[in-house]
């Protein structure tokens, strides 16, 4: 859902106040976080979606690092998940079980166990995570503490979007996606434990509202302005012919139209790299502020793990989000 709809269904809702939940829905934070004893935080979240590709393994695994990634945005640690699907019987349960496979593989890999879940018969296919994690209150990361002068650091590659959109549409194998799935597979738990340690403190990931969508939220939320050098901003090369020719997720055009007077254009940047900055991303990479002193510091142990990682811009005083060519 784009993030006019989501305002409108979230409009004039006023949720129990209970002083020990910090951050709720009300922001544009990436998870919630409630207060416990002794300087601890638990942070929640909840994310499920269609399939993206066709191999049901994969997009359990898929599905997983992305509901994982909004607790590594805040720079806490998942302690444990809960599966949440959809499923229509008469698919068969050996493709469920190979996508509830592909989750547990990749909780596995982040450290957590599935701890149960809940699954209804649906038409369309559905997976994804609740999961609850856990970060001390000096080291949690939120979205709105950008400040100007700060680096902005982005750990993956755009055009997740376009790519999964042309498979659907018959315009690609899945084979052609290979490193596209590799990149949406990959945790974001290194850049995540990063942060803390190079004074990191604010970031978010990139999903459905894309790299501008979500970095106009972090604007917001810090009462900051983005600069962005659209040539430094990392695109996955055969994504740029399908985004030159807007074929994208329609949840990107939906981006683009939500955003088109919250971004000011100087230059001439590319027709298809500015497209791919409104492409909506599945478990895409962190958008970081970096502390200038640490920012290339912080880039260069970022590449080992994560090689697409760039500066793609910085913030300043100011609201909004320039893109410059």
């Amino acid at each position: 859902m784009g993030p006019a709809e989501l305002g409108q269904a979230l409009q004039g809702l006023r949720p129990f106040h209970d002083p020990r939940l910090l951050v709720g829905y009300e922001g544009f934070s990436d998870a919630s976080v409630y207060e416990l004893d002794g300087g601890q935080l638990l942070v929640q979240t909840l994310d499920f979606f269609t399939p993206v590709v066709d191999d049901p393994r994969h997009f359990g695994r898929i599905a997983a690092a992305n509901s994982l990634s909004d607790v590594y945005a805040m720079g806490a640690t998942p302690l444990t998940a809960l599966n949440i699907a959809a499923f229509p019987k008469n698919l068969g349960m050996d493709i469920l079980n190979q996508i509830f496979r592909g989750g547990m593989e990749k909780a596995a890999e982040a450290g957590i166990a599935i701890a149960g879940g809940h699954t209804v018969d649906d038409p369309e296919p559905k997976y994804g995570l609740a999961v609850t994690g856990l970060v001390a209150r000096d080291r949690l990361v939120r979205n709105c503490n950008a400040r100007p002068g700060d680096v902005i650091l982005l750990t993956k590659p755009l055009g997740i979007g376009a790519l999964t959109t042309a498979l659907k549409r018959g315009d690609l194998a899945e084979a052609d996606l290979a490193e596209a799935i590799a990149l949406m597979e990959q945790l974001n738990a290194g850049a995540s434990r990063l942060l803390y340690p190079h004074g990191c403190r604010a970031a978010t990931d990139v999903t459905g509202f894309g790299f501008l969508g979500h970095l106009w939220e972090m604007c917001q939320a810090s009462g900051v302005r983005a600069v962005v050098e659209a040539a430094a901003v990392p695109v996955l090369a055969e994504a740029l012919p399908l985004t030159r020719e807007w074929r994208m997720p329609g949840g990107s055009i939906a981006n683009m139209e939500y955003l088109q007077d919250k971004i000011e254009l100087t230059g001439a940047p590319d027709p298809a790299v500015l497209a791919a900055l409104h492409d909506a991303q599945t478990s895409g990479g962190l958008i970081i502020a970096a502390p200038p002193e640490r920012a290339g510091a912080l880039l260069a142990e970022l590449t080992a793990e994560y090689p697409w990682s760039r500066a793609v811009g910085h913030f300043e005083s100011g609201a909004g989000i320039l893109v410059r060519s």
